[in-house]
This record gives C-alpha cells, sequence and structure tokens, in this order.
C-alpha cells in the first residue's frame, strides 16, 4: 500500500519520536533493528517510511533539532539591533540545551554522543545555523561593526569565541559555569572590539603578533 505524504510524515514523526523516548527510558543509542521491533509495524511498511538507520537518525534529528531552528528563525524576524539580534541568537539556543542538561543530564550526555557519532548527518543543521549567523554579521556591517572583515572570517571567529555555548557537549563540562551574563559580556566584547583594521578604538586589536 502506498502511503500519503501526510501519514507517512506523521509516522516517521511518531517513530522518530519514540526512539528518542527508548533511548531515554535504556540508557543506550537505539539500532535501526530495534526501532521495527518497538515500531508495532511490518518491515515492509518500516521501510517505506525509512530507508536505512540513517534516513530514520535524520528524522529523530529533526525532532531534537527543531526547536532550536524555530527560534533562530524568530530571532531573525524580530526588530532587534544587530548586538542584541546575535546574543539573542546564541541564548536562545543555548537555554533550550541547558534545560534539556538539567532535566536529564545522562539522556542529554548519550544525545550528544549519538550527535557526535553521526555529525555528517547533522552537519546541514550547522551550515543553517552559520547561515543565518551571516545574515546578522551583514546587519552588524551595515551598521560599522566588524570593519575589515570578510564575512566568512567574521563568522569563523565569532563562532569559536561562542563555541561553549553552541557546542551542546560544553554543558556536559563546564554546567553552571556558562550563565547568560557572560555570554551577554562576551557579545558585548565581540561588537567592541572584533575588527579587522589596524589603529582600531578597541585596545588590543591586532596587537598580538604570532610567532613564525
Amino acid at each position: 500500500m502506498v502511503l500519503s505524504e501526510e501519514t507517512r510524515s506523521t509516522e516517521r514523526r511518531r517513530i522518530a519520536q519514540l526512539v528518542l523516548d527508548l533511548v531515554k527510558q535504556r540508557g543506550t543509542e537505539i539500532t535501526h533493528a530495534t526501532a521495527l521491533a518497538e515500531s508495532g509495524l511490518s518491515r515492509s511498511r518500516f521501510e517505506q517510511l525509512f530507508e536505512d538507520f540513517d534516513d530514520l537518525f535524520d528524522a529523530v534529528a529533526e525532532i531534537w533539532l527543531t526547536p532550536n531552528i524555530q527560534v533562530m528563525e524568530e530571532v531573525l524576524d524580530a526588530d532587534l539591533p544587530p548586538n542584541r539580534m546575535m546574543y539573542e541568537f546564541f541564548r536562545r539556543r543555548f537555554v533550550i540545551s541547558r534545560e534539556r542538561f538539567r532535566e536529564d543530564p545522562e539522556y542529554f550526555t548519550l544525545i550528544c554522543e549519538m550527535g557526535a557519532a553521526n555529525f555528517e548527518r547533522v552537519r546541514s543543521f550547522v551550515d543553517l545555523a552559520d547561515h543565518y549567523l551571516c545574515e546578522i554579521i551583514v546587519q552588524a556591517q551595515a551598521d560599522g561593526y566588524f570593519a575589515g572583515l570578510e564575512i566568512d572570517e567574521a563568522l569563523s571567529l565569532i563562532n569559536q569565541m561562542v563555541s561553549n555555548y553552541t557546542i551542546p557537549d560544553s554543558l556536559i563540562y563546564l554546567g553552571d559555569k556558562l550563565t547568560e551574563e557572560k555570554l551577554a559580556r562576551i557579545v558585548d566584547t565581540i561588537f567592541i572590539g572584533l575588527s579587522g583594521e589596524a589603529g582600531s578604538e578597541a585596545s588590543g586589536v591586532n596587537a598580538i603578533r604570532i610567532a613564525q
């Protein structure tokens, strides 16, 4: 029986959520075979929904990452100055991860491990986040920030500066040392001092020379 697109989408989401629930209950990654056995579906019906484990993982990742995508898009749609927009862009995703970590550290850690083991499957999310951040950088440059920097250079520098707040695993090691207040100060510092121009008013810009 050929599934309608609506039915297929609904069933994929149901099974993907089931997999997340099983991961939480059992404290281990769920294999394709286990998902099939627990789904209550015939093999042929299951294979209509998921081609292979990678396809199943994509559906699971979509559920986990959708809240992050939603808050990024909400921030981009908001009428905010670029510094506040960048802060909220990072803060809201950080808060989602922090709440998940505090609710169940073991489950959160396991999900992080699954993501790391299947990083190529979540790369599109990373690329989307970078694309959205570039839009914020463009707005900031229009207001005079990040002078002398190419967009890709600014993107790389900013990502490295805030990586503890965007890589969920950081919560496992740093926990309560990561705060919204510290993130705000980091973003303020980025806007005050990140420049590619010598002679910037921000002290320290281009002052360090790398040993050859």
